[in-house]
C-alpha cells in the first residue's frame, strides 16, 4: 500500500503547536522530535483541507531520498511559485537536467580556490565592525561597555560581505549607508502572523502568491535594484576588457560566472532549450542571458545575506550564554595570531570549527525541505517498522504526487543520532567519540553528517562561503570583545517567525537580542 491517500503508516496528531519550555531556547523543531519518538521513522502529518505530508526520519530512507532529489522528487508547486516570484527561474527553481546544468555553471564561483580569495572580504567587514563598536564603548565612559543590537550589525556585515563577494558591489552598510536593498532584505527576513498564515494557506493554493502582495512588490523592487547592479558590473567588465585594465579579472562570484560564460564553460541550457526560453519570453538571446545572470545574482545575494546573518547572531547568543566556551574560543583565537587565512580557518582552529559546527547543528537556517514525488517510489528503511495495523515492513511505498518532507533541523537534534544531550549546545561533542550514536548518522552524507546544508544534488552550493564568513567574523569579534546577555544570563531566547528562524528575547516583539559588549582587556 502506497502513502498518499490511505496508509498503514502511523499518523501524527493534527494541530499540534511547538511547546514553550523553560529552556533558554524554544525551537520549532520540537514537535517532530516528539512525533518521531512516538510514531516511528516514517509518519504522516495532517495538513489543512485534508492534505497531508510524509515525514522521513529513518537515515536509510533519507539517503535514498537525497539520491533522487531533483529527479524523482521535485520542488512542490508552492515552492516553485514562491521561488519564481521572489528570485526567478534560477537554480533554486529548477529541477532535473536544468538544475544540474545551472549548478555546474555556478560551481566554480564557490570552489575552495574562489572562497580563498574572498576571505579578506569577510575579515575586513569584521574589522570595520570592531572600529564601530569601539566608538560606541568609548562614548560610554561610565560603564566601559555598550548594549548593542547585534542583529542589526550582523545584517550589515552580511550585506556588505555578500555585496562585494557576490556582486563586486559595496552597499556600505557598515559605513552607515541606508540602501534600499537593506530594507528589502530585512523585509524578506521578517514575517507578521498574517503573512505566516497566508503562507500556510498558499501551500494548498499556490496561486495566491501571484497576487500583488507586499512580498511580491518587494521582490519586484529587489529585482530592479540587483538588475541595475548586474548591468553596471557587466558594462564595467566590458570596458576593462577593452582597455586592458582587468588582467586578473573580477574575483566575485558573479565575475567568475561572467568569465565562465565568455569562455563557453557555463552552458546552462542546451541550444534548443535556450531558443525555447527566448520564444516563450519573447526576448532576445542576449536578454535571456541577462535574465539568467539576474536570477542567479538574486538567489546568491538573498541566500548569502539571510543565512549567514542568522547563523552569526545565533553564535554570539550561544557564546554570551556560555561564558566558559566563549573564553576557550577567545584563547584559541588569541594564541593563533591576528590574521588567519582561508586554510587556517578551515584546518587550524579546531575549537572555532567545533563552535561553528555546533551552532549550525542546533540552529539550522532551513528547518525542512518539502518535495513532491513525480512518480511512485519504494523507500527502504534501516530496520523494520511497525505500521498502524500492527504489521512490520522494511520499506514504504510513496505514491505519485505525495509531498515528502525531510525535517533538517529536527534531525540535527535527534537523540538517536547525536546522543542524550542532542539539544544542548556542546562544542566538545566534536572532539569526543560517541560510537553509540555515530553509526546512525553515518548514513547521512551531508557536511559533517549534519542536515544543515542538505545533501544530494541540492546540497548547499555556498556552504564554504558561509562557513568561511562565519568563522572569519567570529574570529575577529571574539578576539576583541566579551559578550554578555543584556537582560541577564537566564533570559529566554526563542525563534522568531521569518524567512529563517532568528533569535528573539521572549518578551520582545522584534527579532533581536541585545547583547552587552565590552572590550577584551589582556
Amino acid at each position: 500500500m502506497c502513502l498518499g491517500s490511505d496508509t498503514g503508516v502511523p499518523l501524527s496528531p493534527a494541530g499540534v503547536s511547538p511547546k514553550t519550555t523553560n529552556d533558554t531556547h524554544t525551537r520549532t523543531s520540537e514537535p517532530k522530535l516528539a512525533w518521531a519518538t512516538e510514531y516511528g521513522p516514517v509518519f504522516k502529518v495532517p495538513g489543512v483541507f485534508g492534505q497531508s505530508k510524509v515525514i522521513l526520519w529513518d537515515p536509510k530512507a533519507i539517503s535514498h531520498f537525497f539520491a533522487r532529489d531533483t529527479w524523482l522528487y521535485n520542488q512542490t508547486p508552492f515552492t516553485k511559485i514562491a521561488v519564481r516570484s521572489t528570485v526567478g527561474r534560477g537554480m533554486l527553481w529548477a529541477d532535473g537536467e536544468s538544475h544540474k546544468r545551472q549548478r555546474k555553471a555556478l560551481s566554480p564561483a564557490f570552489s575552495a580556490a574562489a572562497i580563498r580569495s574572498l576571505t579578506s572580504v569577510f575579515l575586513d567587514a569584521a574589522h570595520k565592525t570592531v572600529i564601530a563598536w569601539d566608538g560606541k564603548i568609548e562614548s560610554n565612559q561610565r560603564t566601559h561597555c555598550a548594549v548593542i543590537d547585534v542583529q542589526q550589525w550582523m545584517n550589515h556585515i552580511s550585506l556588505d560581505s555578500a555585496g562585494i563577494a557576490i556582486l563586486s558591489h559595496d552597499f556600505g552598510a557598515l559605513d552607515g549607508n541606508d540602501s534600499d536593498v537593506a530594507h528589502i532584505l530585512n523585509a524578506f527576513g521578517s514575517f507578521s502572523n498574517d503573512s505566516h498564515n497566508l503562507v500556510i494557506l498558499a501551500q494548498n493554493f499556490p496561486s495566491i502568491l501571484k497576487l500583488p502582495l507586499p512580498r511580491t512588490q518587494f521582490a519586484r523592487r529587489f529585482s530592479l535594484i540587483v538588475g541595475k547592479i548586474c548591468q553596471e558590473m557587466l558594462l564595467r567588465t566590458r570596458k576593462e576588457e577593452e582597455t586592458g585594465g582587468a588582467a586578473q579579472g573580477d574575483k566575485s562570484c558573479l565575475g567568475l560566472l561572467l568569465k565562465a560564460e565568455k569562455s563557453g564553460e557555463s552552458a546552462v541550457l542546451t541550444p534548443q532549450e535556450a531558443l525555447d526560453e527566448v520564444h516563450k519570453s519573447q526576448n532576445s538571446p542576449e536578454r535571456w542571458d541577462a535574465d539568467f545572470r539576474l536570477c542567479q545574482a538574486k538567489i546568491l545575494l538573498l541566500a548569502g545575506f539571510e543565512t549567514t546573518a542568522a547563523s552569526m547572531m545565533w553564535a554570539l547568543v550561544e557564546l554570551a550564554q556560555n561564558p566558559g566556551m566563549q573564553t576557550k574560543l577567545r584563547d584559541e583565537c588569541l594564541e593563533f595570531g591576528p590574521t588567519p587565512s582561508y586554510d587556517d580557518l578551515t584546518n587550524k582552529l579546531p575549537y572555532l570549527d567545533a563552535v561553528v559546527n555546533e551552532v549550525l547543528r542546533l540552529h539550522a537556517p532551513l528547518k525542512e525541505i518539502p518535495r513532491s514525488a513525480t512518480q511512485e517510489d519504494v523507500i527502504p528503511l534501516s530496520e523494520p517498522m511497525r505500521t498502524a495495523a500492527g504489521n512490520f515492513t522494511e520499506s514504504v511505498c510513496i505514491s505519485k504526487g505525495t509531498v515528502v518532507v525531510i525535517p533538517l533541523a529536527a534531525l540535527n537534534c535527534s537523540v538517536s543520532m547525536w546522543g542524550p544531550e542532542a539539544t544542548a549546545f556542546k562544542p566538545s561533542r566534536w572532539f569526543e567519540g560517541d560510537e553509540g550514536t555515530h553509526g546512525a548518522r553515518e548514513t547521512l552524507h551531508g557536511y559533517r553528517h549534519l542536515m544543515t546544508f542538505g545533501d544530494g544534488a541540492r546540497m548547499c552550493l555556498g556552504r564554504l562561503f558561509a562557513l568561511t564568513e562565519i568563522k572569519a567574523v567570529l574570529f575577529v569579534l571574539v578576539r576583541n570583545f566579551v559578550f554578555e546577555m543584556a537582560d541577564g544570563p537566564g533570559v529566554q531566547v526563542v525563534e522568531s517567525f521569518g524567512t529563517l528562524p532568528r533569535p528573539r528575547v521572549v518578551w520582545s516583539a522584534a527579532s533581536s537580542v541585545p547583547l552587552r559588549v565590552r572590550r577584551y582587556e589582556v
